[in-house]
């Protein structure tokens, strides 16, 4: 009965870290586009990032997930999203966002500047799995610059992710 209840447990595990990978990843693309910009990089990277994600929220190393704009020319920082994840139990289970508090903030930031681009980064903890195509980076300079918190957070089981743009 006991290697019933560990089966168990796994397939939650393993089905609540896809839902919240496809979730997480939906919505950076959906910023993405409401931003005003073109989605589709990020669409054909979608199953090294969705790869790069589940991994790590699996091993419980992922700490944040920033969708960081910049100008392709000078490199300096447009605006970015993080998506900050904490491992503790809250809520009933549910995962939700709430979308008119996004699209409320993007619009009061307004769309980013014509020919911007982007790119995901993920912060990780000490000991994280290596995966290929990811490196050490740092984010790019963000004084004068002011963050706004976005409502309440999104809550998965045993995940809370708390979006927010700076």
């Amino acid at each position: 009965m006991s290697s019933t209840s560990v089966n168990v447990s796994v397939y939650t595990t393993a089905h609540t870290i896809t839902h919240v990978t496809t979730n997480i990843l939906s919505q950076l693309k959906d910023i993405i586009r409401q931003i005003g910009l073109d989605p589709s990089q990020f669409i054909n990277e979608w199953s090294e990032n969705e790869k790069a994600v589940s991994t790590w929220l699996n091993s419980r190393h992922l700490s944040c997930i920033t969708l960081e704009v910049f100008n392709p020319s000078s490199g300096a920082f447009v605006t970015r999203w993080d998506i900050d994840v904490n491992y503790s139990h809250a809520g009933d289970g549910s995962l939700w966002v709430d979308k008119d508090a996004i699209r409320y903030h993007i619009q009061k930031a307004g769309l980013s500047p014509n020919g911007a681009h982007y790119r995901l980064l993920c912060t990780v903890k000490p000991g994280a799995p290596v995966l290929p195509g990811w490196n050490d980076t740092q984010f790019r300079d963000t004084s004068g610059f002011s963050g706004w918190v976005l409502g309440p957070p999104l809550v998965e089981q045993e995940l809370l992710v708390k979006p927010h743009t700076g």
